[in-house]
């Protein structure tokens, strides 16, 4: 049996996330994956941050997020971008 181990992360939160989380960047607990860490962020913001994850892209460390399986390592910088609208 494994047992997952807990690192903490920033989460740096963009335009309508940032909104809808009330904050630029916070700190937050982990265990596992990218997805693991959406999750975490869902349940502490509540459904208008939901909403917004829905529509989402991430960063890890500053690379795009393709696979969302990936494994979160402790100190890493997981940034929440919603679409942008420009022109």
């Amino acid at each position: 049996m494994t047992t997952a181990t807990t690192v903490t992360i920033t989460v740096r939160y963009f335009a309508a996330a940032r909104a809808a989380a009330g904050v630029e960047t916070e700190p937050i607990d982990v265990s596992g994956t990218v997805d693991d860490a959406i999750r975490a962020i869902r349940e502490r913001h509540g459904a208008e941050l939901g909403r917004v994850l829905d529509r989402c892209s991430f960063l890890l460390d500053e690379v795009a997020v393709r696979d969302r399986s990936a494994v979160v390592p402790a100190g890493a910088t997981l940034d929440v971008l919603p679409p942008f609208a420009g022109g």
